[in-house]
């Protein structure tokens, strides 16, 4: 099993903010947003990745999206061991329409705070 290393100070910080951001009461399709965003940045660290996929839950639950609701349940159980075991497709949203091992492009942001981080993204 991979072992990793505390999730660098940088990349907690965006995960807080967006995890804030996706519990903030307001606009659904940016509690999303956010989450996904979040989700993104948390898949090489099992607790953050895991705790994502929870919120994620709650989303779907508050739009009463059984499909939704049914993929984040999955996902929570695999989440902490993929990324403990380094098996994750990169760049993937988390939500149940991406596909659970469907490799996304990452929104540049992202990207350069993972590669400065010392994350190896996919090609």
């Amino acid at each position: 099993m991979l072992r990793r290393t505390a999730m660098p100070a940088p990349v907690r910080a965006v995960f807080a903010a967006e995890m804030a951001a996706a519990r903030r009461p307001g606009p659904i399709n940016e509690r999303w947003r956010a989450a996904e965003r979040a989700h993104i940045v948390s898949q090489p660290w099992p607790g953050p990745h895991t705790r994502t996929h929870a919120v994620m839950l709650r989303l779907g639950v508050a739009e009463r999206d059984l499909v939704e609701v049914l993929g984040q349940l999955a996902r929570l159980a695999v989440a902490g061991v993929g990324s403990a075991a380094g098996k994750y497709p990169s760049g993937n949203t988390g939500r149940t329409r991406a596909g659970l091992n469907t490799p996304m492009p990452i929104p540049g942001d992202l990207a350069a705070l993972l590669e400065a981080a010392g994350i190896r993204l996919e090609a």
